[in-house]
């Protein structure tokens, strides 16, 4: 037998179940046709082989003559067991052929039409697969869940506008259906249709009043355009569907994004007593407390989603202990942290902890020594305690130790970018620009989508008021990579200050002070002020970041540099 080239086609469960029973004696009481013509022993010898060949996962052989049976017989159960064993086999093109024939010899068989569906979709075959779709669609008792569907079948294609004229396609014969309005803005948001989207989920709204799943769509697609308007719809909406616990949820997510801490929590209160406690959500509570500051609050939140069975033991572990350790009971701290197994995967974060504890109790070196005692330590896991180490000497200022440490870290453990990193902030910290320069260029072309690695080369240029032009360049890319990120942000603006370009600098230096009061932003911020004689503003800025970071050397040089 010739041997065929496989083409690797996925079935859906529904499609095709895989569980295979035909017997020779089933076979010949097929309606389809009169067996007693086909019974021959030539027909009886060919099933046979076709059963021993598939029971010793001869598939290829097995499928063929199961195949070859059902074209001689015209038995759809034949094409059937062909289909399924071609499946087995990963044979797509067997199976395509076998489904096919299937499908024309018992047109009435929706698993024939879901099979040749999947099957002609997967390999992009949109045409062909169109009338089956219209014919399962044509069922009323799955035609909603039909059209709820289409978009997860259809999600792989690549050409989306074809995605959409087909499923407007099928939505054309049910106007009045909601579900069909909802596949059709699916498909054309995925295709940039935004107008189309929006006027059919309006359309989906007016035939099913407050439609939880419409207006999530809705709300996604806003959010895409502005947070604001996302947030404000979906306000809109929870007044008059007080009950839509996933709207809420997404909301209460937008809220968190956009850092309104408090009002996130106050949703994700209100889903806690709609879903009696569920313990995910009181994770997200207790971290909003958190960060809130609120330590009793996201200490009580923790412990009852450790009642209801949390499954992330671990990491709930280790939030009780950094709470128990802001609250400096470090006794407590360590009980928490040492609850966390030597094989758990979060076994390191929780040493990290340890360490912290006796960093304050012993000195750093005890703390460094407990990290190097760690045993069987993956690579990834190395990285996250040299890193940390080198963290604990960086913050004491013993700077030429954390160099030397990841000096060797480079070596031992080439090409981690999160080492490399680290390596080349530790050589600008003892003025060693040049490795810092080569560490960096290096990291960039190991992985050229490390954000940090571009804004550090560039911040580093533009602080030392040297090839501006490069670090600007270097600094938009960064911002390329990571729009959000509010130090990058504040790169640009600090790279357009030293370029000249006062106005640009301020509005960089603004929205990133705006997104974190962090004291080094805000002494740059400041000195842009000044130096276009906005003085009070300046001082203002400075005052009030000093408030909150009083022993900030960025912050403090640069106030004492201009208000003397």
């Amino acid at each position: 037998m010739p041997i065929r080239k496989k083409i690797a086609i996925a079935v859906t469960c529904a499609a095709i179940s895989l569980g295979i029973t035909n017997t020779v004696s089933a076979a010949a009481k097929s309606g389809n046709t009169p067996f007693q013509a086909t019974l021959s022993g030539e027909f009886v010898y060919k099933y046979l082989i076709g059963e021993i060949a598939g029971q010793r996962d001869q598939l290829d052989l097995s499928s063929a003559l199961f195949l070859d049976l059902a074209k001689s017989s015209q038995d759809s159960r034949l094409a059937e067991r062909a289909a399924k064993t071609a499946v087995m086999n990963n044979d797509g093109r067997t199976a395509i052929e076998a489904v096919n024939l299937w499908s024309q010899l018992d047109p009435a068989s929706t698993e024939a039409h879901q099979a040749l569906t999947q099957m002609l979709i997967n390999i992009g075959k949109l045409n062909e697969a169109k009338p089956h779709l219209k014919h399962l669609l044509a069922n009323e008792e799955g035609r909603a869940s039909g059209f709820m569907f289409l978009n997860n079948l259809l999600a792989r294609q690549q050409n989306k506008a074809e995605v959409l004229a087909l499923i407007q396609e099928l939505a054309r014969d049910y106007p009045d259906l909601p579900e069909s309005h909802f596949a059709v803005a699916h498909a054309a948001w995925g295709a940039g249709n935004i107008d189309l989207a929006t006027s059919e989920l309006s359309q989906a709204d007016k035939l099913r009043p407050g439609w939880e799943m419409a207006a999530l769509m809705q709300g996604q697609i806003l959010l895409g355009q502005s947070p604001a308007q996302a947030e404000s719809f979906y306000r809109d909406f929870l007044e008059q569907n007080d009950n839509a616990n996933e709207v809420r949820l997404a909301l209460a997510r937008i809220l968190a994004g956009e850092k309104k801490f408090d009002e996130a929590k106050n949703e994700f209160i209100k889903l806690i007593e709609a879903s009696n406690g569920n313990p995910e959500i009181l994770v997200v509570i207790g971290l909003l407390s958190l960060q809130a500051n609120q330590l009793d609050e996201a200490e009580t939140y923790f412990k009852d989603a450790l009642n209801k069975e949390f499954k992330d033991k671990s990491q709930i572990y280790i939030y009780l202990g950094q709470i128990a350790e802001k609250k400096r009971n470090d006794d407590e701290a360590l009980q928490w942290y040492n609850k966390v197994a030597t094989d758990d995967i979060r076994y390191v974060d929780s040493q990290l902890g340890v360490a912290n504890v006796i960093t304050r109790r012993e000195g750093i070196d005890a703390a460094i020594q407990s990290l190097e005692n760690l045993p069987n330590l993956t690579e990834t896991q190395r990285a996250a305690v040299i890193h940390a180490q080198a963290n604990v000497l960086t913050q004491a200022r013993r700077y030429q130790e954390a160099y030397d440490r990841l000096e060797l870290a480079v070596s031992t453990l080439p090409n981690t970018p999160e080492i490399i990193y680290d390596f080349a902030m530790a050589a600008e910290r003892i003025d060693n620009l040049n490795t810092m320069e080569r560490e960096l260029r290096k990291l960039i072309k190991i992985q050229p989508e490390f954000s940090q690695a571009y804004n550090a080369l560039g911040y580093s240029l533009a602080d030392r008021n040297i090839r501006l032009e490069e670090a600007k360049t270097l600094i938009e890319k960064a911002h390329e990579l990571s729009p959000d990120d509010h130090y990058i942000i504040d790169s640009l603006g600090w790279v357009h200050y030293r370029l000249g370009n006062l106005d640009k600098a301020v509005d960089f230096l603004r929205q990133a002070y705006s997104q974190q009061p962090d004291p080094e932003i805000a002494a740059h911020l400041g000195e842009v002020l000044w130096q276009q004689g906005k003085h009070d503003e300046a001082v203002k800025t400075w005052d009030s970041a000093l408030t909150a970071f009083p022993e900030n050397e960025v912050l403090l040089s640069t106030s004492k540099k201009f208000k003397r």
